[in-house]
């Protein structure tokens, strides 16, 4: 494999970020997407290359590293590429969408005045989740974990003047602090255990950490691989926004619809997902570790499902699938079926990505409303759009035949089989989900595209109101997008009907990712799988014997008659679950807790810790304390130097006197 070729990569977007970053205005708008999209296509073309060569065999797993940056106490600091298979399927996945997202947003932001900037900014994103990826060591995967933070951040707060963008931005900044405060200790525990930042020596001493302890007190000690396993993956629930760690995701809508299809659905918030993948070695080590991660999958799969039902904005409906949605892949890991979990990334990419691209097609035709109580009957209007919105709503419910059916059935069927602590939990989650998922989907789409017009009651800005401004529309007749938003969405919609039946296959059963992800014989529930699967069309008539298809049907059926036939009763139900509807409302309380516990708490700590601290012993005491010391003793002192000559003879006297008394004593 040659290294030139994967180091061109990710240097292409960051290049093409810098050009359009620095010389945006030189080059101008077009010459500014022309170069970020080209870049990005060339990436996704290249990645598709090694992808091809390495699953025929023509070359084999690279890796290796390109750069030594410095050695400390025998340490090596390096920039080093780990492509073999799991790389490529991610390397795919990434530079696609967001190939597809950059033409997106020709049409999205063509009236933006941060048009390069914008450009820019998800190129940048794209170069360090490439290297994030292909990272062959700890130092290059938190280089690329962080540097996805940091653009994340400057995307969700893109639309600066406005206080609801720059609040969200600084909230995922945080929240991500938090997860990532554990992901370095993580790191640090294997460095402490291993002496090595790289992969292959902390999978080889996977064995010796299972066996040896790590004293957190004189009386309690817990396994070394179990901490280290832990932490790591309190900063993938930050990444991938797992209960608790969730708050911020919702929030990010607050950026531009593109930035939310390609880092809130694709790319940045399964990071975490594909970190624990890659470190299956260390995981598998640790039972805890593993029901640990079980169980924050299945709760963030299920309560985070409900809160899509409560919410009437289109883009954050959307947000909340992605949430349980990455509960399902973090349940699959939990359930030692990586590749289940990393297959279900894949087709999720798809459809999430084209969904929140077609809700931002929805936005733009509605003049930038996104009440969906405003909406109804769009699909006569915008008919493009709403044939690929069902095409990655189906996709999304588990549909016989379509990519997530496969993706989402193995990992219910994978958590079925587990036997570890917090399954049978995990199991009931993820099978009352696929309900939840199906009703809330469909919600949105009969309240969005069918039932009567409810736009002729007066259309307006909604959160998008600078992005409203930029473009100068002020209500009006929806209408269908430019072919620059609709192409996109007829591209994802391809791999959103097919990929999962050409490759649930290879990937699940066909030892597709090799020694990329390596589970212990006991552990191994897809092999247990594999002797059940004959052929994917096979697998998909019979879901008609299994639950998860009739719970969907239901989902679809109950969110069809409370939408369409009958509202008065929705509205009848959600009055007689009041205490309920108070709860999801208020997000389960999280965020009331996080600003009156845990921020209104720290900004008390800090003030104590000023008022008793800074100004009371540093200031009072130490500062002022000791210049009122000096004084008061210069001033005492001074006034035994009167300047008369019989009070220093008496003050000589009095010494003499002292001194022979003292001599006197010692004699």
């Amino acid at each position: 494999m040659d290294p030139n070729v994967l180091l061109a990569i990710p240097l292409l977007p960051l290049a093409a970020a810098i050009i359009a970053g620095l010389f945006g205005k030189l080059i101008g708008r077009a010459a500014a997407h022309v170069v970020t999209i080209a870049a990005v296509g060339f990436a996704f073309l290249l990645s598709a290359q090694v992808a091809w060569q390495l699953i025929n065999g023509e070359v084999g797993v690279y890796n290796d590293s390109v750069y030594t940056w410095l050695i400390s106490d025998g340490i090596r600091m390096e920039v080093g590429f780990l492509v073999d298979q799991l790389s490529v399927l991610m390397m795919c996945v990434v530079t696609f969408v967001s190939f597809c997202v950059h033409v997106y947003t020709i049409g999205y932001m063509h009236d933006d005045p941060g048009y390069q900037r914008f450009f820019s900014y998800i190129s940048l994103f794209t170069f360090a989740m490439l290297m994030l990826v292909m990272s062959n060591n700890f130092l290059q995967l938190f280089f690329g974990w962080e540097a996805v933070g940091v653009v994340s951040y400057l995307l969700i707060g893109f639309w600066y003047t406005r206080p609801s963008a720059i609040f969200a931005n600084m909230k995922a900044f945080l929240v991500n602090r938090v997860g990532d405060f554990g992901f370095v200790l993580g790191i640090a525990g294997v460095v402490y255990y291993t002496g090595s930042l790289d992969y292959r020596a902390a999978f080889e001493a996977a064995p010796m950490l299972a066996a040896a302890e790590f004293a957190l007190s004189d009386t309690w000690t817990v396994s070394a691989i179990t901490l280290i396993c832990i932490l790591l993956f309190i900063g993938a629930m930050g990444k991938s926004a797992q209960v608790p760690l969730h708050v911020w995701l919702p929030d990010s809508m607050e950026g531009p619809t593109p930035i939310s299809a390609l880092i809130h659905a694709a790319t940045m918030v399964t990071a975490g997902i594909f970190m624990v993948a890659r470190f299956s070695p260390l995981f598998e080590q640790s039972e805890v570790a593993l029901s640990f991660v079980l169980v924050i999958g299945a709760t963030t799969a299920l309560f985070m499902g409900f809160l899509g039902i409560v919410n009437n904005d289109i883009k954050r409906v959307v947000a909340y699938s992605t949430l349980s949605q990455l509960g399902y892949m973090t349940v699959a890991l939990g359930a030692s079926a990586y590749g289940a979990a990393i297959f279900h990334l894949m087709t999720h990419a798809f459809f999430k990505a084209l969904l929140f691209l077609a809700a931002g097609s929805v936005i733009i035709g509605m003049h930038h409303e996104q009440d969906m109580r405003k909406m109804g009957g769009l699909a006569k209007v915008m008919p493009i759009t709403a044939i690929t919105c069902w095409v990655g709503a189906l996709a999304l419910i588990g549909t016989p035949f379509l990519s997530g059916f496969y993706s989402k059935d193995f990992i219910i069927e994978s958590v079925h089989e587990a036997d570890r602590w917090g399954a049978t939990y995990a199991y009931w989650c993820v099978l009352i989900g696929v309900f939840v998922t199906a009703f809330y989907t469909f919600r949105m789409i009969f309240m969005t595209f069918h039932g009567a017009p409810r736009w002729a009651a007066g259309e307006g800005a909604h959160d998008d109101h600078a992005h409203h401004e930029a473009h100068g529309h002020h209500g009006g007749t929806p209408h269908e997008s430019p072919w620059v938003v609709t192409l996109p969405l007829v591209l994802l919609a391809i791999p959103s009907l097919a990929i999962g039946y050409l490759t649930v296959q290879p990937i699940l059963f066909g030892g597709f990712f090799g020694e990329a992800i390596q589970v212990l014989p006991d552990n191994d529930v897809l092999a247990v799988l594999s002797g059940h699967f004959h052929d994917p069309a096979s697998f998909a008539l019979e879901a008609v014997k299994h639950p998860p298809l009739w719970l969907a049907l239901a989902g679809v059926l109950a969110a069809w008659y409370l939408v369409l036939k009958n509202p008065s009763a929705a509205n009848a139900i959600g009055k007689a679950l009041t205490p309920i509807r108070r709860v999801l409302d208020n997000k389960y309380y999280f965020d009331w807790f996080n600003d009156n516990v845990l921020s209104a708490g720290s900004r008390l700590l800090g003030r104590v810790f000023w008022k008793a601290g800074d100004q009371a012993v540093i200031d009072g005491a130490l500062v002022n304390g000791s210049a009122q010391l000096v004084a008061t003793v210069a001033g005492v002192v001074r006034r035994l130097q009167t300047g008369y000559l019989y009070s220093y003879a008496f003050w000589m006297t009095i010494g003499l006197a002292l001194l022979l008394a003292w001599f006197l004593i010692l004699a």
